[in-house]
């Protein structure tokens, strides 16, 4: 299916000296979002607040729901009714739309949700940032199912990846995650919003069939079905219980396995295309850092910071953190002698890092609980003593 063009109506173009909320708002918006729901917390809010006075000079609707709950659920069935959707939240938010996400990949509706990550657990800190939500990010929902979550590091990215979620939640059906940080959400910066020609919409793929031959869930060879239009003669029947290519449930093993395994495969089978890398002094590399969000900026200081020593230090950071780019970690195990992890958490993506690395090079954490980001001089000094005998 070819991409379209954004509508000229709806982008802001130009520079503007904006944060990472209010871009991701103007990036939600740029992609086509004309709904979103959702309950005021810190620190995602002024993403919502921006779209609701944003919303009626777009054509958009935003409705306040009563709880994270309501505003999960909202989405999706705005989606279903023929709207491009997305609501946003933080940390017990966060926690409370699991099911929904795991509704939204059971019946692949396509639709974003935004996490302004803060640290915990419970209340936590509000107002300052962690990355303790990666690994709820991928298992947070029960049962076999695959997400899609993006990882922005500036306030540019936070538009530009706010495109790229919607064109993944059409092209694979699928709930697409952001996982911005306290820190990339709050933060102000120059972010240029290209002129609306530019920009690239994957559009959603409507079937072309007649109602009579029309199978809500008849996957195509890539294995995403086509949607259909309500109020045009088609019927759909949308349950979170396994069902088959008519929609209706259907109790038992054999439906269920041919159910689960394409909503896995649709991603997994297509994870080289989606993945993606930003890296930096990798080609000679022999400490290699592991790092996204906020905490990626830092680390790529400590990395130069180790090249004036004449340490041959390289940062890679995961654009897209799932599905996770487990074939290039297993590419740089075969130079590098270590990875070094820095995070705000305890220990999350290293894990996958020591996975995807097999052994081959040793994999170090440097932990940070959040309310506050790692030094470039902390970092840096767990890249010496790496190089002390890698």
């Amino acid at each position: 299916m070819s991409l379209v063009k954004a509508n000229p109506k709806t982008v802001l173009s130009g520079v503007h000296f904006i944060d990472g909320n209010h871009a991701a708002c103007e990036g939600a918006i740029a992609a086509g979002a004309n709904f979103s729901a959702g309950y005021p917390i810190t620190p995602s809010t002024e993403i919502v607040e921006r779209f609701a006075a944003r919303a009626p000079l777009v054509g958009a609707t935003f409705l306040q729901m009563e709880d994270e709950l309501a505003s999960s659920i909202a989405i999706l069935g705005a989606t279903w009714g023929g709207a491009k959707a997305f609501t946003v939240t933080s940390g017990p938010g966060f926690s409370l739309m699991m099911e929904h996400i795991g509704f939204a990949a059971m019946t692949e509706t396509p639709s974003v949700f935004v996490n302004v990550q803060r640290g915990g657990p419970s209340t936590g800190l509000p107002t300052l940032p962690a990355q303790a939500d990666m690994m709820q990010a991928r298992w947070g929902s029960h049962g076999d199912y695959e997400i899609i979550a993006l990882s922005p590091s500036s306030p540019q990215e936070c538009f530009d990846l706010m495109i790229d979620a919607f064109n993944f939640a059409e092209q694979y059906r699928n709930p697409v995650l952001v996982m911005m940080d306290e820190s990339v959400g709050h933060m102000t910066e120059k972010v240029v919003i290209p002129p609306a020609d530019e920009l690239r919409l994957y559009p959603r793929r409507y079937t072309s069939l007649p109602p009579s031959r029309y199978l809500p869930f008849n996957p195509w060879p890539n294995g995403v079905p086509e949607m259909a239009k309500v109020g045009q003669g088609y019927r759909f029947h949308v349950t979170g219980l396994t069902h088959d290519t008519r929609g209706y449930p259907a109790i038992n093993w054999q439906i269920q396995q041919e159910l689960t395994s394409r909503l896995v495969g649709k991603i997994r089978n297509h994870a080289g295309e989606i993945t993606r890398t930003d890296e930096h002094l990798l080609d000679d590399a022999r400490i290699v850092l592991v790092a996204y969000g906020i905490t990626a900026r830092v680390a790529l200081r400590a990395v130069q910071m180790a090249r004036e020593e004449n340490i041959p230090a390289g940062l890679l950071r995961p654009v897209v953190v799932w599905p996770f780019p487990e074939k290039r970690i297993g590419e740089l195990a075969g130079q590098a002698k270590a990875f070094v992890v820095p995070e705000l958490n305890y220990g999350q993506i290293v894990r996958e890092v020591e996975r995807a690395a097999g052994g081959r090079a040793q994999t170090l954490l440097i932990p940070h609980g959040g309310g506050a980001v790692h030094r470039p001089e902390a970092i840096l000094e767990v890249i010496r003593e790496v190089a002390r005998w890698a």
